[in-house]
């Protein structure tokens, strides 16, 4: 074969895995907004795509000797993987109207929960990862044409492979989000298979590339003449256990290391995509690694395989403790590091970490190969049945690792058993061979086996996981979905901490936390139906239960959060996981509105950092939209954000999609503080103007020690202004599912801040923002305060003051703040003065 027409199959099969990559970071996504962005949905995902990478592997592999031209074969594969890809377009949109349904008829049986996610999946998924499987199998059978090169050829087409995939996977966070969109990358990736297959049908057209220029049959009939059989001769069931071990560890071990750079970043798409990439860029030179040494003739295969298996065990193993040295204690990455700066850190780190020992796990697999040049058999049939034994070693190993390992022996000490894996493995091959001297090689490994996974792992045991220096450790659990803490800090308080830097909420926080549910509750005429999307410490959705609700629905994504902070939490949550009316799930909270036929006078979304990966979800317009078909016709969704953790852009964005769904969103102050806020956008479903009565009848429920006059102006105050009416953010882009704007721009912001670029809406910036909407729509302006009198629109007048006192005190010019406050106190019953949280004098 002429080295041009080699040159281009290696474009092909580099392309080819780029487009793969894709696929799987848009799959993972779109079942994540269908079944939840839950640990279990993404675990179902990966095991239904790598079923069909295995099956299609074994299935190909087997056929393809048969076929006269196999590169043509190749060709029909690619086409048919974009073809029913396509499939991905006719099919979620059905199963996004079809699930719900689903869920109804089987209500809250997880089994048959999981069996209906699992056949959706199934009908998504398999079909184009059966004929992705096959790619590899049918490329090598086209290649290799004498048995000596059947290592080489595989190797590198390996290589190449897996290089296009991570090239797709930077791809998919860095240039398609913001650029292309999820579906014209989806798009892409189809156009890309259909070229590949098409060239491909192109070249198998010439003599020199067409399987029937030459009897492979009869080729691969002989043996091997560059080594002595019993130098390369092993098993194939021994070898098919070692790849099914080798994908095993090397899934599991990248599962704990991904776990473990989550407790040191700021988990943004971003990130996870930076990591990722370093371990398949480490795997790709593995391979590569492995296709030199498959011309490495001068020593046994076996020997070098032992090698690579004892280095593989032993840099895993010592692994925990680099990461411990190089992220210096567990200390967060990259404090004041702006964009670029950030990633490449990251990036070194991850180098560091990973890519030696995961160069030396990727090279185990494709050097199989070279041990199997012995092997009868076709080269179709073995790379076919050798990635399948890989990649269901790797679907139990990820599953495995997540949801058993590592809730059972924590991070740390799953490493090790992974790592043990390795010497188990060489300990296997050398019992598989029998002399005195392999013996002595096996009781040796296993030996090495028990001494790895019981190593000592100080310092490393004396790591907690969300506890800093001065705080006190109250619980923690290491569960299949994050590291989550119970903290007693240093400055009084407890809190909730995931994946060690993350704190959910905080009694320290507690009249603020209450404050996201009693604001909207003192301005609804009928609150019976809550529902919570997010729950945290549980202290905002334990403030409805002195409220007459009738019923509350709270959905929080970890399950972890719940047991804790029903554990740990009781005192400040008004009796919230004891009281009937409430019903708790620890499940993703969008896909809990999805799928639920009821519908609500209120739904509160909780604080959600806005670069955090998939937390982006809970900010687009479909999630708006799933939300305002669940609302009941007087209802209202409550969106809080933390101003502190965007800049006016985030915001806007956030602010105009709302709009676009709801044909009113006024804004309302969480707090009056100095500088750091909290705000809620709320959206009615219908237009309305806001009744004063309201708010004073729902104070008189809570309390009689109150005039209407001050429980109004206590809530009044924190009015900010009507964003519908204003107008201010129209010409903001929408942040959709396919264009999600806020999950891939907010990473950005936050570290343009830390290195002092630009500010998020705090201080001055926060004040402008009030002040824009004030004088956008004055409050006496305000279609929403229509049935206000003029002292009411005092009220709203005092809280602008007190805000701006406030932040001239924090930065200390007192001179400033004084007649803010002498306004304030103007248009403020006296009694209120010094009361401005409502939730700290309406909830004992």
């Amino acid at each position: 074969m002429k080295r041009w027409e080699v040159s281009l199959l290696v474009i092909l099969f580099f392309v080819s895995g780029f487009a793969a990559l894709v696929y799987q970071v848009l799959w993972m996504r779109e079942l994540g907004l269908l079944f939840g962005s839950t640990a279990q949905a993404a675990a179902l995902t990966i095991a239904v795509f790598f079923t069909g990478l295995a099956s299609g592997g074994w299935f190909w592999g087997k056929r393809a000797p048969y076929f006269s031209s196999s590169l043509r074969w190749f060709g029909f594969l690619e086409i048919g993987i974009g073809i029913t890809a396509l499939s991905h377009f006719i099919l979620v949109d059905t199963y996004h109207q079809l699930y719900p349904i689903f869920y109804s008829l089987v209500g809250d049986s997880p089994v048959l929960d999981t069996s209906i996610k699992a056949l959706i999946a199934v009908t998504l998924l398999l079909p184009p990862s059966f004929l992705m499987g096959g790619t590899l199998p049918l490329m090598v059978q086209h290649l290799v044409r004498q048995r000596k090169d059947l290592a080489t050829q595989a190797t590198q087409f390996y290589a190449v492979n897996t290089l296009g995939s991570a090239t797709g996977t930077l791809a998919s966070a860095f240039v398609f989000p913001l650029t292309l969109g999820f579906q014209n990358a989806y798009l892409l990736a189809v156009s890309l298979d259909i070229v590949v297959g098409s060239v491909a049908l192109f070249l198998s057209g010439y003599p020199a590339t067409n399987d029937k220029e030459r009897s492979k049959l009869e080729t691969f009939s002989t043996t091997n003449q560059t080594l002595p059989r019993k130098l390369t001769h092993i098993s194939p069931v021994v070898i098919s256990g070692i790849a099914f071990s080798s994908g095993f560890a090397s899934l599991g071990i990248e599962v704990i290391w991904t776990r473990l750079f989550s407790q040191v970043l700021h988990n943004s798409a971003y990130t996870y995509s930076v990591v990722l990439a370093t371990f398949l860029l480490a795997l790709a030179t593995g391979s590569a690694i492995a296709h030199g040494l498959a011309r490495f003739r001068q020593f046994p295969p076996l020997l070098i395989l032992g090698l690579l298996l004892f280095l593989a065990g032993l840099a895993t193993a010592i692994s925990p403790w680099v990461f411990y040295e190089v992220t210096d204690g567990l200390s967060y990455i990259g404090r004041g590091l702006g964009w670029w700066d950030y990633l490449f850190n990251i990036a070194g780190v991850a180098f560091v970490v990973m890519f030696l020992p995961g160069m030396i796990l990727g090279t185990v697999l494709p050097y199989l190969i070279r041990i199997l040049e012995a092997d009868p058999r076709q080269p179709s049939e073995i790379i076919g049945r050798l990635m399948a034994a890989d990649t269901v070693g790797g679907i139990l190993g990820s599953v495995g690792a997540g949801f058993l390992l590592l809730p059972l022996v924590g991070s740390w000490r799953t490493l090790l058993v992974l790592a043990a894996i390795y010497p188990l493995m060489l300990g296997g091959i050398a019992l598989s061979r029998v002399s005195w001297l392999r013996s002595a090689i096996a009781v040796s490994s296993i030996a090495l086996t028990i001494i790895i996974s019981g190593m000592e792992l100080h310092p490393l045991q004396a790591v907690t996981f969300g506890a800093g220096q001065n705080d006190q450790l109250v619980a923690m659990k290491e569960g299949s979905h994050a590291n989550v803490a119970v903290v007693d800090t240093a400055r009084g308080g407890r809190a909730i901490r995931v994946n060690t830097y993350y704190t959910l909420g905080s009694s320290q926080n507690l009249h603020l936390e209450r404050n996201q549910s009693v604001i909207p509750l003192m301005n609804h005429s009928q609150p019976d139906d809550l529902f919570y999307l997010g729950m945290g410490t549980g202290i905002s959705a334990g403030a409805a239960m002195p409220f007459p609700v009738k019923h509350v629905t709270v959905c929080e994504i970890l399950p972890e959060v719940v047991s804790l902070a029903e554990a740990h939490f009781g005192e400040w949550t008004n009796g919230l996981f004891t009281d009937e009316r409430v019903t708790i799930h620890a499940e993703d909270g969008r896909n809990c509105l999805s799928r639920s036929p009821q519908t609500y006078n209120l739904i509160i979304s909780d604080l959600f950092t806005p670069w955090k990966q998939g937390t982006g979800n809970l900010y687009t317009l479909e999630n708006y939209q799933i939300a305002r078909e669940r609302l009941k016709p007087d209802g209202v969704y409550v969106q809080w954000i933390p101003l502190y953790q965007v800049s006016e852009r985030e915001f806007g964005i956030i602010a105009r999609t709302m709009s676009e769904v709801f044909p009113q969103v006024v804004l309302w102050r969480g707090d009056l503080g100095s500088s750091r806020s909290i705000v809620a956008l709320v959206g009615h479903k219908q237009e309305q103007t806001l009744d004063p009565n309201i708010i004073s009848e729902r104070g008189q429920e809570m309390t009689e020690d109150w005039t209407t006059e001050s429980l109004q102006a206590l809530l009044l105050r924190l009015y900010v202004g009507n964003i519908t009416a204003s107008g201010l953010f129209e010409d903001y882009p929408l942040n959709t599912d396919t264009f999600p704007y806020i999950e891939y721009l907010a990473p950005e912001t936050h570290r343009k801040v830390q290195a002092r670029e630009t500010r998020f809406l705090i201080g001055h910036e926060r004040e402008q923002l009030y002040e824009k909407l004030r004088s956008a729509v004055p409050p006496e302006s305000d279609p929403y305060l229509a049935n206000l009198n003029s002292e009411q629109y005092g009220y709203i007048r005092a809280g602008h003051h007190y805000s701006r006192h406030n932040l001239l005190q924090h930065i200390r010019q007192t001179r400033r703040a004084d007649p803010h406050l002498e306004v304030f106190e103007r248009n403020s019953p006296q009694d209120t003065w010094q009361r401005i949280s409502p939730a700290r004098w309406l909830i004992p």
